[in-house]
This record gives structure tokens, C-alpha cells and sequence, in this order.
């Protein structure tokens, strides 16, 4: 197996054990590794998968089948679909079985609370990770903080966000 093979199945398997509450969380941990240590992609190209990955159906995490088809070809590709998915749905699988036990004690609504902000904190690492990762002026920064404040604080709906925010950009210009 080649090294590359090895080095996305180490990453892709840890960060699967790491994406609570949904891979959005790890997205800056994945770009770090993809772009800035493994050197499988730039920057740019990073983000234009992030943007295919969440506008496919699914669940966004299938970048990483993209980042592995880039590192290496289709093997890449499934080997980190594999080591992205198998990992966690194992481990939720076990622990599934002794959380339902567990339905009416104190410990499981404390470990309820208790990962609700981290989630929500790995969320808002991933936006910002992806902010500084694209070249932005002013503006762009301004719209990007905007839309993501209605989107957390109303139930507008996503696509109208962007519609807005294009509408923004071609009457005043990036």
C-alpha cells in the first residue's frame, strides 16, 4: 500500500473519531492537513471541493473522497470515503447501544449539555478556517459575518441568503 494510501487513511480515520456533531467540525483540521502538511491540494482547490461537497446531496463530509481522489486517484477516493465513514459509524453504533440503556439518568443529559457549545464551537472554527483560507476584502468579510448572523439567528432560507448576497456584490462590486 503506498505511503499516500497510509497517510489518508491515519487522517481521515482519526478525524472521523474527532467529528462530533458532524464533519464540519474537522474541516480545519482536514484543510490544514490537506493543503498545508500533505501538500494533496491548494488552497483554492480545497475550497472548491468544500463548495461541491455542500452543494451535492449527502452529508458534506464527502470532501474527503474528493481530497482522496486528488491525493491518490480512485483508490485514494475510497480508501478515504472508508476511513472517513467506517470508524464512526462503528463507534456510534456501540455507543448508540448503551445510550438508549442509559435514557433516563443524570450522567447522559449533563454529557448532553456539555456537547452542545463544543459543537457549536468546532462550527464556528470551520467558517472561520474557511474565511482566512479565501482572499477577502472588506467587503466580502462583511457579508460573509452578515449572512452568517441572519443564518443563525432566522430561518431564512440558504439559497436566499446567497441570492442576497450576490445581489449585494453586483451592485457594489468585490
Amino acid at each position: 500500500m503506498s505511503l499516500v494510501l497510509l497517510q489518508l487513511i491515519g487522517l481521515f480515520a482519526t478525524l472521523s473519531l474527532l467529528a462530533f456533531g458532524g464533519g464540519a467540525g474537522v474541516i480545519p483540521d482536514m484543510q490544514r492537513a490537506a493543503v498545508d502538511q500533505h501538500h494533496w491540494l491548494t488552497a483554492k482547490q480545497f475550497l472548491d471541493m468544500f463548495a461541491i461537497s455542500r452543494a451535492t446531496p449527502g452529508p458534506g463530509s464527502l470532501i474527503v473522497v474528493l481530497i482522496g481522489l486528488k491525493a491518490a486517484g480512485l483508490a485514494g477516493a475510497a480508501v478515504s470515503f472508508a476511513a472517513m465513514f467506517a470508524p464512526s459509524c462503528l463507534a456510534v453504533h456501540l455507543v448508540a447501544r448503551s445510550w438508549h440503556r442509559a435514557a433516563h439518568t443524570a450522567w447522559r443529559a449533563l454529557l448532553e449539555r456539555a456537547f452542545a457549545p463544543i459543537g457549536v464551537g468546532l462550527t464556528f472554527a470551520s467558517g472561520l478556517s474557511l474565511m482566512r483560507g479565501t482572499e477577502h476584502g472588506w467587503l466580502l468579510w462583511g457579508l460573509t459575518i452578515a449572512s452568517t448572523a441572519l443564518f443563525a439567528t432566522t430561518r431564512i432560507n440558504p439559497i436566499l441568503l446567497l441570492g442576497l448576497g450576490a445581489g449585494v456584490l453586483l451592485l457594489v462590486g468585490p
